[in-house]
């Protein structure tokens, strides 16, 4: 048997809500907040739909054909199935098909599974990427990735304003006579993505020592001559699709040792930039890296209980997810024109501080092109 006749006996077997479900929305279009039944049979990419989305699914959907649920459950019922649940509908139309494997995704839920195998189903688990054209990007879901991006700058650039009009009062910042904290100026980058048409979840602004914890999104009063780490990844919600973009500020004077470390960072970001490009190594920029920080003295390790130095990820994929594939990582990926990755390294130390710089990049046949136009200002006066 040839290996496309084995795959035509094989039906793919999504049972998920496409809001939290980026392989899911990507293969249907459709966004729903509960889960649904979205099969792939012999060819024909099927939806299976409450009576409540039916309407809906059939409008909005990319599939072949969108089928009614309750009609699907009256046919188990006519077939001796007393309570028909979900498997046991899908059942009945793999069962029509001649279909014995399922391919289904690695985070496909586990009582379904169950059901099925107790079915005679065969399952193939498959790991993200599921669907691996999702990794390289098409030109329109570029735009749609620059278009969350510009939204993003303009959220941030508003933000650092509000830190410049800022006053400095013994080591703190003030704004309009009180305290200016990390909730107000999150508060002003989050409803400008919202007035842009996206939705904001986790951003982090984050100062002094706070800053030195990388997914601390800070809290409290924001400190002077210290800096303060700006990571905004919103979601359109027109398309779905991610940016993904970090700044570090100081809004005073900077010490010297401070200064040195962001210049550290920012040579090293910009020189892992020039390495991007089709068929290039995310470990091997990954690597070259830490060299550089080793190299300019930044040791990396557990110091009093706590990491310091540069103990995360150089970049990851932006897409339908905040964080998929590739990775330019101490594990990596092979990069790939089309590829849309951040490049993002940072420096984080106790009682010195923190910096990280993030941008996002479109990796191309003999480089790549930057999708980030916000400019890298460390002091803002």
């Amino acid at each position: 048997m040839t290996s496309s006749s084995r795959q035509s006996q094989r039906a793919t077997v999504f049972i998920a809500a496409s809001e939290t479900d980026a392989n899911l929305y990507y293969a249907t279009k459709f966004i729903a907040p509960d889960p649904f039944v979205y099969l792939e049979i012999k060819g024909e990419r099927i939806l299976v739909m409450s009576d409540l989305e039916m309407d809906r699914a059939k409008s909005q959907s990319c599939v072949d054909r969108v089928i009614s649920y309750s009609e699907v459950e009256g046919r188990a019922k006519t077939q001796g199935i007393a309570e028909p649940g979900t498997v046991e509908v899908v059942h009945i139309l793999l069962r029509e098909a001649g279909i014995t494997q399922i391919l289904i995704p690695s985070n496909f839920p586990f009582g379904h599974a169950v059901k099925f195998q107790s079915l005679g189903y065969q399952l193939h688990p498959k790991k993200d990427p599921f669907y691996e054209q999702r990794v390289v990007k098409t030109d329109e879901e570029v735009r749609c990735i620059e278009a969350a991006q510009r939204a993003t700058e303009q959220a941030v650039t508003a933000a650092h304003d509000m830190l410049r009009q800022a006053s400095i009062n013994k080591d703190q910042l003030w704004f309009e006579g009180i305290p200016l904290t990390s909730e107000r100026v999150k508060k002003l980058i989050n409803v400008s993505l919202m007035e842009c048409d996206c939705v904001a979840q986790h951003t982090i602004v984050a100062g002094g020592e706070q800053a030195c914890d990388p997914h601390n999104e800070g809290s409290g009063p924001l400190p002077a001559h210290r800096s303060i780490i700006f990571d905004v990844f919103p979601r359109s919600a027109a398309n779905r699709y991610f940016a993904d973009m970090s700044r570090t500020v100081v809004r005073g004077t900077p010490s010297p040792e401070l200064k040195r470390l962001y210049k550290t960072v920012l040579d090293a970001q910009e020189e892992a930039i020039t390495k991007v490009k089709d068929g290039a190594e995310g470990k091997r920029i990954h690597q070259g890296i830490c060299a550089r920080f080793e190299k300019a003295g930044y040791k990396t390790g557990l110091v009093n209980g706590r990491m310091q130095g540069y103990f995360h990820g150089t970049g990851h994929g932006v897409g339908l997810d905040i964080h998929e594939m590739p990775r330019i990582s101490r594990t990596g990926s092979l990069l790939q024109e089309g590829h849309v990755v951040t490049v993002e390294p940072g420096l984080y130390y106790p009682g010195l501080g923190a910096v990280r710089i993030e941008d996002m990049v479109l990796v191309t046949k003999d480089g790549c092109r930057n999708l980030t136009d916000s400019p890298k200002t460390f002091e803002l006066g």
